[in-house]
């Protein structure tokens, strides 16, 4: 396929020895360790992206001088000089050689300015702007506008105070949004405005001229056009598409579908293609058919794309072992590369599962039907047999392409209730020879993983249960089952194993990697510690075993929701790629998705690769695909899985709000679930609703941000809030089509806190809040009533997509 074929440049890596602006010398005699100051111009000078072997090279550093080096690196870290990704490391406040960037605008000779995505404003000023260059030469990559999405090999320049930075265009990876989009409010007298439908722009009129309307009604979820502004008034804009009523059904879900740029409609060509795909056969395949495979998933599920199987090992060497099978749907059979299905999966990227509907990766044809395990139907499969000893731990495993049919269609409940001695009649025909073998083989699972000693996070997850309308009718804590862990342990043994062969057969893959801690976040997180009277480890090898320790203390106590949700923000966020650095909250060296080609585009890469290795078909990965090109393929999954995750939350704070618009005014007991200098984000008790609470509400005096305490103090008084305490709040504003709550503290703060400055006497009112006076803070900086956009993330929760939402492994 075309986006996969041949060897891109797009991520290629930067040649160290290509001459800096400003040559290095090495100053120093062999073996010998540079400066601070010589180590950051090394770095700087290359632009970032060099890694600890690099400098080794460079300074020609002996034994000696390499742990030295590990010293004064961990302390450049630390004091924030340096920043490290991956084995990678770019001085502070630098941009890095390769870089993610948002083309933000023209200067006065029309060059095209950007500015990187990933850069921490708080910490170094605005972002800094890189000039895009272009050669005489084509190269294929479409021309970027204002507002596109671009991957950039970027160069240090001297001579540009404009732009310190230029860059030439690798990837177009997103085109702008040239329309708005709102909710049209229709005037009696004709015309009307738009009420737009994030956070970032509440508040901003957009007016739509009488004859501007283009059809639409009142109610009407829309896209407008900009129209040419004036020096005074209001902007204006006309109604390009109605898109539906936002009271109709599943409105919610398509407001963050259009918000987002999410492809819900599969072009006809993709359709004819599935509608025409036939039922794999067993010719050229293994027949499992006989093997008793069920699927275990939620009880609405429509979809099923694994099944389980266990065993006792009959080898006498490996008493009390056993062998698991696990079959994957095979869509790489019906989806193959460059396919017309094949290119509109790469483009979504993933399936996305809002609360009143799911937008598939694939057609209902392929993913609901033909590549759905139905039980006593034949499926195609791609199957992996584990051989586990009484430790769980995997001796061996082999791949198969299979024809299979499963025995039996499970759910987690039904399961779990057969195992505690309350089988129905599904269940009990199955309950001697094929629940209990699983449920003998998770056990001896669960000891290797707690032999591991992964990241033992407990933060509970919460479903929306909804009206026929698609309104919010309550918000649920599903009880996290044996039977949930069991289908996670084979997951991820069997995600391993395809790893593990990939890369023993040097066929390249996309890998499911995340790294551990940064040093910033983990000194963060041990000063935090520190104020409860805890401590964590100041060591450059943290682990998850680290963690865990932590988590066990604080267990059954009044820190134990606040020092889970710290632990979760100091994590880095898992994704994919072609190089392999390791799964730090599973603690595994390789890892891959292999388990669900329906609903995500990396692991029908897994699958491809599998077959290409193994020989399993002509279907695999083209030959042509190398790592460098599987890396492009892995960034734009890896954008459309967190362009998935933020369309899901705001649709969940839509929902809510809206459950919430009609309770302006009520009280509620919450827990303070993130700070920020703009000020606190409430977590309600009673549904987990988040709202926002800005700092300048709060008293009488400026509340300052403490990011060691994690929490806001009162500059007079010394009162303060901080993450994890309990509050009450009254409800003062709901805006449902942006998501957005406001809250109002009633809750008098804490006084036990210590800073690092004096603490002067109490000054004004400290009982029920509600008494700011207009005008104080006026030399503060201005925030948004809602705090700034995407200051606060919730929690990424649950595994397997379907199955149970929790951390995204």
């Amino acid at each position: 396929m075309n986006e996969m074929a041949g060897t891109s440049p797009a991520m290629t890596r930067y040649n160290l020895s290509k001459k800096p602006k400003k040559k290095f010398k090495d100053p120093k005699p062999h073996g010998a360790l540079p400066s601070r100051e010589e180590l950051l111009a090394f770095i700087t000078e290359r632009g970032g992206d060099v890694s600890k072997r690099d400098i080794i090279r460079a300074f020609r550093l002996d034994g000696a001088g390499k742990a030295e080096l590990k010293t004064l690196l961990r302390d450049l870290k630390e004091e924030g000089d340096v920043r490290g990704r991956r084995r990678k490391m770019t001085a502070a406040g630098h941009v890095a050689a390769t870089v993610m960037a948002s083309v933000v605008a023209r200067d006065s000779d029309g060059d095209l300015l950007a500015e990187p995505l990933d850069w921490d404003e708080e910490d170094f000023g605005a972002a800094p702007r890189i000039r895009l260059l272009f050669g005489r030469k084509p190269t294929g990559v479409p021309a970027p506008g204002i507002g596109d999405r671009v991957l950039l090999r970027t160069q240090k320049t001297d001579d540009d105070e404009d732009a310190p930075y230029t860059g030439r265009v690798i990837k177009l990876l997103e085109k702008a949004q040239k329309q708005l989009l709102g909710i049209y409010r229709k005037f009696a007298q004709g015309g009307g405005r738009l009420v737009p439908v994030d956070k970032k722009s509440l508040g901003r009129e957009i007016a739509i001229p009488s004859g501007m309307e283009n059809g639409a009604e009142d109610g009407d979820l829309v896209t407008a056009d900009p129209l040419p502004q004036r020096a005074f008034g209001l902007a204006t804009a006309k109604v390009r598409e109605r898109l539906g009523s936002i009271k109709s059904e599943k409105a919610v879900s398509l407001i963050a579908i259009h918000a987002h740029g999410i492809p819900n409609n599969f072009p006809n060509g993709v359709i004819e293609a599935a509608e025409a795909a036939r039922p794999a056969t067993v010719e050229g395949r293994e027949d499992w058919r006989a093997l008793a495979l069920i699927t275990i998933d939620p009880a609405d599920a429509k979809d099923h794309d694994d099944a389980v199987h266990a065993t006792p090992d009959d080898n006498p060497e490996n008493r009390g072992g056993f062998v698991l099978s696990v079959a994957i749907a095979d869509v790489a059979h019906y989806v193959t590369p460059d396919s017309a299905m094949d290119r509109e999966a790469l483009l979504r990227g993933n399936s996305v599962y809002f609360p009143d509907r799911v937008v598939p990766m694939l057609p209902e044809r392929i993913s609901n039907d033909l590549c759905s395990l139905r039980p006593n139907e034949d499926r195609a499969a791609l199957a992996v047999r584990m051989v586990i000893n009484a430790q769980g731990r995997k001796l061996r495993h082999s791949f198969h392409r299979v024809l299979m049919r499963s025995q039996a269609k499970l759910s987690y409940q039904q399961v779990q209730a057969a195992i505690d001695g309350r089988p129905d009649d599904t269940t009990q025909p199955l309950l001697k020879e094929v629940l209990e073998p699983l449920w003998a083989a998770y056990r001896a699972l669960a000891k290797a993983r707690d032999a591991r000693e992964p990241l033992a996070l407990d933060i509970p997850e919460r479903k929306l249960v909804l009206n026929p309308d698609g309104t919010l009718n309550r918000v649920t804590t599903p009880e996290r089952l044996d039977a949930h862990r069991l289908i996670e342990e084979f997951m991820i043994l069997a995600n391993v194993a395809a790893a593990e062969t990939a890369e023993a057969k040097r066929t390249p893959i996309v890998y499911r990697v995340h790294d551990g801690p940064s040093l910033e976040k983990a000194a963060a997180l041990r000063d935090f510690l520190h104020s409860i009277g805890m401590t964590l480890p100041k060591t450059d090898q943290l682990s998850p075993a680290l963690f865990n320790r932590v988590l066990a203390r604080v267990k059954n106590t009044e820190y134990e929701r606040l020092v889970n949700e710290v632990v979760l923000r100091s994590q880095a966020q898992a994704e994919y790629s072609a190089n392999n650095y390791g799964h730090f909250g599973l603690t595994l060296r390789r890892y891959a998705h292999f388990t669900s080609p329906i609903r995500r585009y990396a692991d029908l890469i897994v699958h491809r690769s599998l077959i290409r290795a193994l020989n399993l078909g002509s279907d695999g990965l083209p030959n042509g695909v190398t790592p460098e090109s599987l890396e492009e393929t892995a960034a734009r999954i890896s954008a459309a899985e967190r362009r998935a995750m933020a369309a899901e939350r705001e649709t969940v704070d839509r929902l809510i709000a809206h459950y919430m618009a009609d309770r302006v005014g009520a009280h509620f007991r919450g827990v303070v679930a993130g700070v920020t200098r703009a000020g606190l984000f409430v977590k309600l008790d009673e549904i987990g609703a988040d709202g926002f609470v800005p700092a300048r509400t709060i008293g009488n005096e400026f509340f300052a941000y403490h990011e060691a305490l994690q929490a806001l103090v009162g500059d007079r008084s010394g009162e303060a809030y901080r993450l994890g305490d309990i509050v009450e709040v009254k409800l003062v504003e709901a805006v449902p089509v942006a998501g957005a709550l406001r809250f109002e503290l009633l809750s008098e703060g804490r006084y036990d806190l210590k800073t690092t400055r004096k603490t002067r006497s109490p000054g004004g009112p400290h009982g029920h809040r509600g008494s700011h006076a207009p005008g104080e803070r006026q030399n503060a900086p201005k925030r948004g009533k809602y705090g700034r956009q995407g200051a606060h993330k919730a929690p990424n929760k649950g595994g397997k997509r379907g199955k149970h939402k929790g951390k995204k492994r």
